[in-house]
């Protein structure tokens, strides 16, 4: 049995042609795609847990102002658990309060793409509780 060189015969030389190197060359290409996504991954998960503080300060907001909080008191308490930035509007009717917090969340800047600005919202409506019952 002889020994018969490995790879295919290169169309330009006649000799063998080594596939040596390939894999690195993918790798190269692959890996800053594969980090890239796993950053965005990374910011939208952020993005979910500032969606999740922007509900828990407007609910936080609306019960304190039900009970009968000012309106000054509740939304400082509501800022422990919101988002740095978070915006509140608050509105009273007659028998409900109702207190709608926002905060913009910017793409992150270290990537190449420039990611938009994703803007949350939540709102809370709550009964006014009654100080006579």
């Amino acid at each position: 049995m002889s020994a018969e060189p490995r790879g295919r015969a290169s169309p330009d030389c006649g000799g063998p042609r080594s596939d040596q190197g390939s894999v690195t060359a993918e790798a190269a290409v692959v890996l800053p795609v594969v980090a890239a996504f796993a950053l965005v991954l990374v910011w939208m998960v952020s993005v979910g847990i500032a969606q999740i503080q922007v509900v828990d300060a407007a609910r936080d907001a609306a019960r304190g102002l039900a009970r009968g909080d000012g309106e000054a008191a509740a939304i400082s308490a509501a800022r422990r658990s919101a988002p740095a930035d978070a915006g509140f509007q608050v509105s009273n009717e007659a028998d409900t309060v109702t207190v709608v917090v926002s905060s913009d969340q910017r793409g992150p800047g270290w990537l190449f793409i420039p990611m938009p600005t994703v803007t949350l919202h939540a709102e809370s409506t709550v009964e006014v509780e009654d100080a006579g019952r």
